[in-house]
């Protein structure tokens, strides 16, 4: 099967999307599919596969870690014409996702979309309420002309219904388990990184205000506070609250973005991971964490209580609650038998979440979408402004 990618985030960027897209393409190259990629360009591109079409981006502003595209030139629907894609899977809803989506639905092929960002509520957060309302109706009119959109929680697949796209399906929740392992822990590591007898609480996300950083530089000036030092705090990541960060916890230990290996490292020499977040459709990183090992005190909100569950593999706090973040830390801090007891039952659950499983079910999908019937595309129109809450 050949199948093409459009998508407005890939590879050098680093976050949840390009993550999971970039394991999803490894898998299915090697189980034997023909994958082209539409991606933007970015500054520091090294020679790359020829099916991984490049197009001028430029920093997005305010939010320059994001590239936006501009596809409608000469020669892109040549490329794609070219390939001949047996199916389209615009993977995000920008510009790129939209050219796939428009190419599809004119050639009449069968379109998959994919809903990993909450919008809506970005929206909210950067624009104010005034702005969720269009961007609901624009979510609904693009994953409108889909046969599918994938998602990966229960709960914002419920949310998707509710809002109108017509055939939400579940997922997107894989972790690779066997590079996220506790076995790749190191005590050498772990004492150049402040001491292999404290105890290393990490935080792995990007570095914005969605993600309710607010919430992590309290809890953690509050939970340091307390703890002295018994315990080691960790940020890994960046973006636009990056400096925040770095101001207002100038005892922690700050590494910026990480490439896959050292990240892994990271997760492995930690002992405890701690992730405010209430905008996660998932929570890519709360898996990986989970994975090795680490019991993870996290916002109850979006797709994240799928993964980690209260008491048993970590500890729910409500969003924005600074203060049972703080004791959720503490407690764990200082109850070592409590915090290996749900370390190894968080890594439990990450394993029933393997990527192979995941891909699985992705050639399912992808098998029986291309096999429909002279590629029926749903119709659609555009929604009415009472027709969105």
């Amino acid at each position: 099967m050949r199948i093409c990618l459009a998508t407005d985030t890939f590879l050098p960027e680093i976050n949840g999307v390009t993550t999971v897209l970039a394991k999803q393409r490894e898998i299915l190259l090697e189980r034997g599919y023909d994958v082209l990629v539409l991606a933007p360009r970015y500054h520091l591109d090294g020679n790359e596969d020829p099916l991984v079409v490049r197009l001028a981006s430029i920093p997005c502003p305010g939010y320059g870690q994001v590239h936006l595209s501009w596809p409608w030139g000469r020669g892109l629907a040549d490329i794609i014409d070219n390939f001949d894609p047996d199916l389209v899977h615009a993977v995000t809803e920008g510009p790129l996702g939209y050219y796939g989506r428009r190419h599809a639905r004119r050639r009449k092929l069968p379109l998959v979309t994919s809903f990993h960002t909450d919008f809506p509520r970005y929206a909210r957060k950067y624009l104010g309420e005034w702005a969720v309302k269009p961007t609901k109706r624009w979510l609904r009119h693009f994953h409108s002309a889909a046969h599918i959109t994938m998602t990966p929680s229960h709960r914002t697949r419920l949310e998707l219904s509710e809002l109108g796209v017509p055939f939400p399906v579940l997922w997107g929740r894989g972790v690779d388990t066997t590079w996220f392992h506790p076995g790749r822990r190191s005590v050498r590591r772990r004492e150049a990184r402040g001491g292999n007898d404290r105890v290393h609480v990490l935080h792995v996300g990007r570095l914005a205000a969605e993600k309710d950083v607010e919430t992590l530089i309290i809890a953690f000036r509050s939970a340091q506070q307390q703890l002295g030092e018994t315990a080691r705090f960790c940020v890994a990541g960046d973006g636009p609250k990056g400096h925040l960060v770095r101001e207002a916890l100038p005892f922690a230990r700050h590494h910026g973005f990480l490439d896959r290996g050292d990240l892994a490292d990271l997760y492995a020499d930690a002992d405890l991971f701690v992730f405010p977040s209430p905008t996660e459709t998932c929570g890519l990183v709360v898996l990986e964490a989970m994975a090795s090992r680490l019991p993870v005190i996290a916002a109850r909100a979006g797709g994240v209580p799928e993964n980690v569950l209260d008491g048993y593999t970590g500890i729910l706090n409500s969003p924005g609650d600074a203060d049972q973040f703080v004791t959720g830390i503490v407690r764990l801090v200082k109850d070592g038998a409590q915090r290996g007891t749900m370390g190894e039952a968080a890594r439990a659950f990450a394993c029933c979440r393997d990527w192979a499983c995941e891909i699985d079910s992705l050639e399912e999908l992808y098998g029986s979408i291309s096999r429909t019937s002279n590629a029926v595309i749903p119709p659609i129109s555009w929604p009415t402004t009472t027709s969105v809450g």
